[in-house]
């Protein structure tokens, strides 16, 4: 999907005003709201402790909203378990931990499957949009290099089918030959059909491929547009793409 095309689309995702934190009354979010209409790639950008990661997570019921709320086609998410976000039709990918190391590429897969019935199908669909997974179905997944990793990662969140993907940081630490693969693979996802929704640390990069972006900082959304616009905006530049390269280090 060409990044701008996003207007006419109605919300399949919204945050609204999401206030959060880790530690009572020490808020990380301060009113933090996102859009994301069906079928796009919305990216979401910010300096080191802006709330970038708590916002997904508290998107997906990992962090619990003090207020706000979240909704996926209307339906109100807000509260609910993560593994019940998931059945809903929500899948979050971390940055860290977020294989079985001691399992195998294919098991893997088996273990991020709901239905047992459509178990094999899902993992030939997961074989064709990631061929490198299939010539290591049978490698444990902690002997795989971090992109690989990342990419059995993504494929695991997948199995569930999805109607919407949340990626946490997922160039951050990987070989600068594998990034450029990943990016290519989240676009594949999305020409499949999957809403993604991704903090990203390469700014520059996710931002050109994404229909809409949003700045973060201290919790609050600061600037936001389609991908190109957030890219081209001067003060986002100055602020937030300068040569101090705030975005470009991993969130904590």
């Amino acid at each position: 999907m060409s990044a701008g095309a996003t207007e006419s689309k109605a919300p399949l995702l919204v945050a609204e005003e999401l206030v959060a934190g880790y530690v009572a009354e020490v808020d990380i979010l301060n009113g933090a709201s996102l859009s994301v209409p069906e079928g796009t790639i919305v990216t979401v950008v910010g300096p080191n402790g802006a709330g970038k990661s708590t916002l997904i997570k508290t998107i997906f019921g990992l962090v619990k909203p003090r207020k706000g709320g979240v909704k996926l086609r209307d339906e109100d998410l807000t509260g609910l378990a993560p593994h019940s976000i998931t059945r809903k039709g929500m899948s979050y990918v971390p940055q860290l931990d977020n294989v079985f190391p001691s399992l195998t590429v294919e098991e893997n897969l088996e273990v991020g499957s709901l239905q047992r019935s459509t178990t094999r199908e899902r993992i030939g669909t997961m074989y064709e949009l990631f061929p490198r997974l299939a010539e290591r179905r049978g490698q444990a997944a902690g002997t795989m290099s971090g992109g690989e990793r990342q990419m059995l990662a993504m494929a695991r969140a997948l199995m569930p089918d999805p109607h919407v993907l949340l990626l946490d940081e997922p160039s951050a630490g990987l070989a600068p030959a594998f990034v450029e693969q990943i990016f290519d693979q989240v676009g594949e996802i999305n020409r499949a059909g999957v809403t993604v929704v991704m903090v990203e640390q390469n700014a520059r990069r996710a931002l050109s491929m994404s229909d809409r972006g949003y700045v973060l900082d201290l919790g609050q959304n600061k600037f936001e547009g389609s991908g190109r616009e957030v890219l081209d905006d001067p003060k986002v530049a100055e602020l937030y793409l300068g040569g101090t390269a705030r975005i470009d280090r991993a969130e904590a």
